[in-house]
């Protein structure tokens, strides 16, 4: 009985993985917009904006999740 709750809980949470289909370099805007159910492009232009105007901090934070986030099956 516990097993299957557990079974059930871990089936609804929804989980970060790069995406394979929606992809311009490594998949993490598109793999990001399919958890948050936003448009990739409009996360790839926020993304843009923050490295232009965060000093750079867009692509340390795209290049760390290139690393950490692992790819959907």
């Amino acid at each position: 009985m516990t097993n299957d709750v557990l079974n059930q809980a871990t089936d609804k949470v929804k989980k970060l993985r790069r995406s394979r289909s929606d992809r311009m370099v490594a998949g993490v805007c598109g793999g990001v917009a399919k958890l948050l159910g936003v448009d990739a492009a409009l996360l790839r232009i926020l993304l843009v904006a923050a490295t232009l105007f965060g000093f750079g901090a867009g692509a340390v934070l795209y290049l760390a999740c290139w690393l950490l986030v692992p790819e959907e099956d």
